[in-house]
């Protein structure tokens, strides 16, 4: 039977330059070596070989549900308590203030920003698990360090050194879940790490209530956080090192047999898993399609807040006319309501095989709330501004539909990674741009960047839209394309299906792959 696949990358180049690739990517007849494929293939072959019933595959699943998710939730909890380590500190006694506290606030994405692609990169030569895990324990021994800090330069070093260190987290853990798990199952998969966002501003505001009632006598409370938080996150590093796998290959927690099962549990997605070999078309392929550049302005729409919020959040509260104490305490219910978004969005993200609808649910609340903190602005109404406090950090949920989306509408080892550091440069930007739309000189009430934010993400809505209809519009071409194929061929549904087997593992993105689905 003739094939769609590539004799090697020669051939690949040469049908590029002759126009061998039409607008979804199809590939004229060929075959690939599967030196050029994913490291699944050392394990599984180009073909199915191996069966396994449903009930073997829910066992299976449950069984990875007890590792992976916790373990990236147990780093997503470090990474954003440590993240935002610098907003409880503000209001116990930490030394920097004014504008030079809103650079040391700048200098975490700056850090972020310059290490989000060789990061990516570097991982995808090495073990992933292994070097988070080692990241994670450098980075808490840099948090650590900030307990010893006394100037602004050593703060603002310090938080530079923890963005480049933090920078591999979501691109990683996103990779993880793709390679383990089915396209309906990545959207919740993703939100039980993402939820520990919100989580963690519940405990860390408890943490930092208690720790505020000591006197100081022997270290100043913000000092406390940080060499808490720092011994945590070294605690988390060497679990993930132990415990969380790299890929199904190389997953020692499964036998030989549940490592087969946990590759074809995923085949027919066409995701596939791991490739060390970073293929400069791919880059390219990344760089030039247009849905990456809109999930770019996505993510920078919806960061832009997030960098003012995740360290502004507590004075703005404070400025309703709440104590320190109280603000630290009142601050956790917004906590609660950006976990419960997080699930719910994911929970139809998946059962409706949805990625951009849930954004639009989230951005609506946070629309909301900041026009109720804009219009209710020297109101003296303390309960209402306080209720809108906690509606506008539903738009936290968004990312995690990006991420998710990420994972399910983008194959080929390098340019998922493309993706994902674009994804997470444009965050570490946004963040950058967020923690200066909060002016000390708009204190207390920061109206200009409640507005910032309010008019972003009704853009942001526009953007959804046109993301989610561009997905639709590939998927009928691909169909058409596919159907096109079978009448050529002469392939029955049966041949399409062996077709759509053998493509799974060999390293093609999304456009290269006929077979494969986009999810809205």
């Amino acid at each position: 039977m003739a094939s769609l696949h590539l004799r090697n990358s020669t051939e690949k180049r040469d049908l590029d330059e002759k126009g061998g690739f039409d607008a979804v990517g199809t590939i004229s007849e060929s075959v690939v070596e599967s030196t050029d494929g994913d490291e699944a293939l050392r394990l599984v072959g180009k073909e199915r070989t191996a069966q396994f019933s449903e009930e073997y595959n829910k066992k299976l699943r449950r069984k990875l549900d007890l590792i992976i998710p916790p373990l990236c939730a147990a780093v997503y909890f470090t990474q954003f308590l440590d993240k935002t380590s610098l907003n409880y500190a503000s209001i116990m006694g930490f030394p920097i203030t004014g504008q030079k506290y809103n650079l040391v606030s700048l200098a975490f994405y700056l850090g972020f920003l310059v290490w989000e692609f060789p990061t990516v990169y570097i991982s995808q030569k090495l073990r992933i698990a292994k070097y988070l895990g080692a990241n994670i324990i450098v980075w808490g021994i840099i948090l650590m360090c900030h307990a010893a800090a006394s100037s602004f330069g050593a703060f603002f070093a310090l938080r530079f050194l923890l963005g480049m260190c933090e920078s591999c987290v979501a691109p990683i853990l996103i990779l993880i879940i793709s390679m383990f798990y089915k396209k309906d199952e990545q959207a919740t998969r993703i939100s039980w790490f993402y939820v520990m966002n919100g989580l963690t501003q519940v405990f860390g505001g408890f943490v930092a209530y208690g720790i505020s009632f000591d006197d100081g006598h022997l270290l100043a409370p913000y000092k406390i956080i940080y060499i808490l938080l720092g011994g945590l996150a070294i605690l988390v590093g060497i679990c993930v090192v132990l415990w969380l796998p790299d890929s199904p290959i190389h997953a020692r927690v499964l036998t030989k047999e549940e490592r087969i099962a946990a590759l074809e549990r995923v085949r027919d997605d066409q995701g596939g898993t791991e490739n060390k070999k970073i293929k400069k078309d791919q880059v390219i392929e990344a760089l030039t399609d247009i849905r990456t550049w809109l999930i770019a302005l996505t993510t920078l729409m919806t960061s832009i807040p997030n960098g003012g919020l995740s360290n502004f959040s507590n004075l703005i509260i404070k400025s309703f006319g709440y104590t320190s104490k109280q603000t630290l305490i009142l601050s956790t219910p917004g906590g609660v309501v950006a976990s419960m978004t997080t699930l719910l969005c994911a929970w139809y993200s998946d059962r409706k095989n949805e990625r951009m609808i849930p954004i639009v649910f989230c951005l609506i609340p946070t629309i909301v709330g900041s026009a109720m903190l804009i219009g209710l602005n020297n109101s003296g109404n303390k309960g209402a501004l306080l209720f809108a406090s906690y509606l506008i950090g539903t738009f936290g949920s968004s990312l995690s539909s990006v991420y998710a989306y990420n994972a399910s509408n983008t194959s080929g080892h390098t340019k998922k990674n493309t993706i994902n550091a674009v994804t997470l440069v444009m965050f570490s930007l946004g963040n950058v741009i967020g923690t200066e739309i909060f002016q000390p000189k708009d204190a207390p009430a920061y109206i200009p960047g409640k507005i910032a934010i309010m008019v972003l993400l009704t853009v942001q809505l526009f953007i959804s839209f046109l993301l989610r209809w561009i997905n639709i519009q590939f998927n009928v071409k691909k169909k058409a394309r596919l159907e096109e194929e079978k009448a050529k061929r002469g392939w029955t549904d049966e041949d399409v299906q062996k077709e759509r087997e053998r493509h799974a593992f060999l390293d093609l993105t999304d456009k290269q792959n006929i077979f494969f689905v986009y999810t809205a």
